[in-house]
């Protein structure tokens, strides 16, 4: 299979994410410097780290935290009450949006991390970074290989979401990213994120060349054609 960063041109690799009821073998344990939020392990993974996480690694952050299903320890309990309350009377989000948040369904006893095709785990999503114009290949990649529909879903607040979306509907879906992720993860302005369930991951990265191709093309095509008008 072709690889994906270079046909697209991606800055990062994708990634993989997997949600373990166990600590895996042969992968180490994150060992670095907390993190203030579960998004900048993201940053780690498209550096080309793989590691696992613990779910206090994710303590510092109450929303990723919450989509992740990981419960926080009782004496910090009030802190994802509290980050919502915030967010709501600085005009952030409103509280009638926060029960559509995709969370997991239950705690994992380790979250881990890395480059797709470098990493000794099974994802349950992929993450991918890119341009608005080549997460569109991605999209239609998807597309054919039955990942998503025509309309697919994209999300906004918060950026972590589309991990549940993707891993619980098992369909593929974009993310905007928030600010808090936009801030954690260094994503650039004109990037975004596509998810896939790791389960349809093969399938769409098999359909990639094709699709890259058939774009190569149609450029070439809509090139010609508008070298025939002259733009006023």
């Amino acid at each position: 299979m072709e690889n994906v960063q270079s046909l697209l041109g991606l800055t990062s690799p994708p990634i993989g994410i997997a949600f373990l009821d166990s600590a895996p073998e042969g992968i180490k344990q994150w060992d670095g410097a907390a993190a203030p939020a579960g998004c900048a392990f993201w940053r780690q993974a498209m550096k080309g780290e793989t590691f696992y996480t613990v779910p206090a690694d994710h303590h510092n952050c109450a929303v990723g935290s919450h989509t992740h299903a990981i419960s926080l320890p009782p004496e910090r309990a009030k802190e994802l009450e509290e980050t919502i309350g915030f967010m709501v009377s600085n005009g952030y989000i409103r509280m009638e949006e926060v029960p559509a948040i995709p969370t997991q369904k239950t705690q994992p006893a380790a979250v881990a991390y890395g480059p797709v095709g470098a990493t000794a785990f099974k994802p349950d999503v992929v993450i991918i970074a890119a341009p608005a114009a080549t997460a569109m290949l991605v999209y239609e990649a998807a597309v054919r290989a039955g990942a998503c529909d025509m309309s697919a879903s994209i999300l906004g607040r918060p950026g972590c979401a589309g991990i549940p979306f993707a891993s619980q509907t098992g369909k593929a879906g974009l993310s905007f990213g928030c600010k808090g992720n936009r801030t954690f993860t260094g994503l650039g302005d004109g990037e975004l994120y596509f998810f896939v369930p790791g389960a349809s991951w093969d399938a769409v990265a098999a359909e990639l060349p094709a699709v890259a191709g058939a774009n190569r093309t149609m450029g070439a095509y809509y090139t010609q054609k508008q070298s025939q008008f002259p733009i006023l």
